[in-house]
């Protein structure tokens, strides 16, 4: 299913059709994109638990935005591999150096 498939920006909302959890994990990773998604469930604790399974950088729960200044927001796969915000945003902007010195 195209829609699965691409990288849609929206606001646009896709109803699929699935067997089983599984399935509907297997529907949502198999793209070669992963930049968000969101869960829905009876439970928090089970969207947590397929949250999880999900290859994507920001997935919300219950309908929640994991958005803050403090939160990383990325993608996975083609959707990109940098981070903007929070302390994984800063890393980009960084260099590490290793200064070696003689003892005593």
């Amino acid at each position: 299913m195209t829609i699965a498939q691409e990288e849609i920006f929206g606001p646009v909302l896709s109803v699929i059709p699935f067997d089983d959890e599984d399935d509907a994990i297997r529907i949502a990773n198999d793209s070669m994109y992963g930049l968000a998604g969101n869960v829905m469930s009876g439970s928090l604790e089970h969207s947590l638990a397929v949250a999880r399974r999900i290859r994507a950088g920001f997935i919300g729960v219950q309908g929640a935005a994991p958005y803050g200044a403090d939160t990383p927001f990325g993608g996975y796969k083609a959707s990109g591999v940098g981070r903007q915000n929070g302390v994984a945003g800063f890393d980009q902007y960084t260099e590490i150096k290793s200064v070696g010195y003689p003892a005593g």
